[in-house]
């Protein structure tokens, strides 16, 4: 396993140097501000990422180097687990070493593991998973049921979407085993331990009136692009790299049908179900990318066989598509490019990665645009704060319109001793306004117009200038508002949003 391990090292030191180019991303300034509110979920997640944020941040600190730690680790893990998946489906050194390949060069993997967040860890969730199924359907022990319990449930706990594997994992258990699995005690079992993992969860949605349906079902109504399937499919072999497409599809084909493979043929199910319901959902092709490793382990044994004894020159087919993904996409998933050089390297190769959202478009693909404008936004917003008379700056309200300047503003703000800015995005709704009345407030976006229907008095004092950030955040008013007209408990509940 010397090849595996030596990738999961290198991918380590990629993310840990050249992946630190630009900045903390929107996504993560936002797990930092909910770390500090521990709870048993949020609007658009549930806790295990936060609270394995906080528990490292009060040891590690919260720099950016230190927060990119984990899902780098969970980058390297994801390598290895692919290269062990192609030794439990039947492989040799070879098998496992390309498996390695193939999972270190994925364009997908390697940008969902350069940031914190839960999709780096769902990753590893997705391919536990194969390996308990397997154990599962060969063994049948107690302890392969308590495992696919605990994968589950805690799995859940970092990401909703892993209900979805399991989901397909037991139609494929209950399928392989024609029913017969249901006489003895292991699926209960592996059902009351999930359940139990899950249910503070469960009565914190309930206690809170199901926020995350909410999110949910406000995301695919306003936020995300129909795409359609074929769309989807399309993104997401982009997703997983466009030379390594046709390979993947001959992969997931020989799960299913090569003989060497056959016991790798539920995990072949697994994959198939999981694709069909997210095209036919309106969900973003990355959602489907935690569903590939045993595509890929079943892909590396087969072309492992099929060259062993004649053709082995055509081992080096693969690992060249792979590398050639590595090499086209690796500055649209690691910040390793100054920027200019990459506008130029995105315009030479013609090629830009889809939007998923429906945002306005800048200069750099969301993933990276993301990453700028929040250091400056909090200095623009310190500075309003300081042009307050001292009455009014002890008791001010920083009201951000989303959760992402919400969190920069905190985030850096701290340098500046800005008090906690709010807004009603998102589980920042949940968190309110605090008891204090305000005297005065400072508002990062809004309109004019709608400002002017809640306050008698708004003053524009500044806009947001991020050049390379997303069109939506630069040229942001910030406003100072005085003397609003409605109750405050009131005003705070006509601006909840989840989305």
């Amino acid at each position: 396993m010397a090849v595996p391990f030596v990738l999961a090292l290198v991918q380590i030191a990629l993310h840990l140097t050249l992946g630190l180019g630009y900045g903390i991303f929107r996504d993560e300034l936002y797990y930092w501000d909910c770390s500090n509110h521990l709870a048993w979920g949020y609007v658009d997640h549930p806790p295990v990422s936060i609270a394995v944020l906080a528990a490292w941040k009060a040891v590690f600190g919260d720099s950016m180097l230190s927060m990119r730690i984990l899902p780098a680790l969970a980058g390297g893990a994801l390598i290895w687990m692919t290269a062990r998946l192609a030794a439990r489906l039947g492989g040799g050194s070879f098998a496992r070493a390309l498996a390695a390949v193939i999972a270190f060069a994925t364009p997908s993997y390697l940008g969902i593991t350069g940031y914190y967040s839960m999709n780096s860890f769902e990753l590893l969730f997705w391919a536990a998973l194969a390996f308990v199924v397997l154990d599962v359907l060969e063994h049948g022990r107690r302890r392969d049921w308590v495992l696919l319990g605990l994968c589950v449930g805690v799995g859940t706990l970092n990401k909703i979407s892993v209900l979805l594997a399991a989901a397909a994992a037991g139609v494929v258990i209950l399928a392989a085993t024609r029913l017969r699995v249901l006489r003895g005690p292991g699926p209960y079992l592996a059902v009351a331990i999930a359940a139990l993992i899950v249910a503070p969860h469960v009565v914190w949605q309930v206690q809170n009136d199901w926020p995350t349906r909410e999110f949910m079902e406000n995301a695919q109504r306003f936020k995300m692009t129909a795409q359609g399937p074929l769309g989807f499919l399309k993104g997401l072999l982009l997703e997983m790299g466009p030379l390594m497409a046709p390979w993947l599809v001959a992969g997931l084909v020989g799960l299913f049908a090569a003989p060497v493979l056959r016991r790798g043929r539920p995990l072949a199910w697994m994959t198939l179900l999981s694709l069909a319901v997210l095209a036919f959902s309106r969900s973003k092709p990355y959602y489907a990318v935690a569903a590939f490793p045993p595509v890929i382990a079943g892909l590396s044994v087969l072309i492992e066989n099929a060259t062993e004894r004649r053709l082995r020159w055509a081992r080096v087919l693969p690992v060249a598509a792979a590398l050639g993904d590595l090499a086209l996409a690796a500055p649209f998933a690691i910040p390793m490019l100054p920027v200019p050089s990459f506008i130029a390297y995105e315009r030479a190769l013609g090629m830009r990665p889809p939007s998923e959202e429906r945002r306005d478009r800048g200069e750099l693909p969301q993933f990276l645009a993301d990453r700028f404008g929040w250091p400056e936004l909090a200095a623009q917003v310190a500075s309003a704060v300081r042009s307050l008379p001292s009455e009014e700056r002890a008791r001010c309200l920083i009201v951000a319109d989303n959760y992402g300047e919400a969190a920069a503003i905190n985030y850096y703000g701290r340098r500046y001793g800005l008090p906690r800015a709010v807004s009603q995005h998102n589980n920042y709704y949940l968190w309110g306004y605090g008891a204090r009345t305000p005297m005065a407030y400072v508002i990062v976006g809004d309109s004019r117009e709608s400002l002017e229907r809640a306050f008698i008095e708004v003053r524009e004092v500044a806009r947001t200038s991020a050049p390379h950030a997303m069109p939506d955040e630069t040229g942001v008013p910030i406003w100072i508002c005085r003397r609003l007209e409605i109750p405050l408990d009131e005003a705070w509940r006509r601006g909840k949003h989840y989305i």
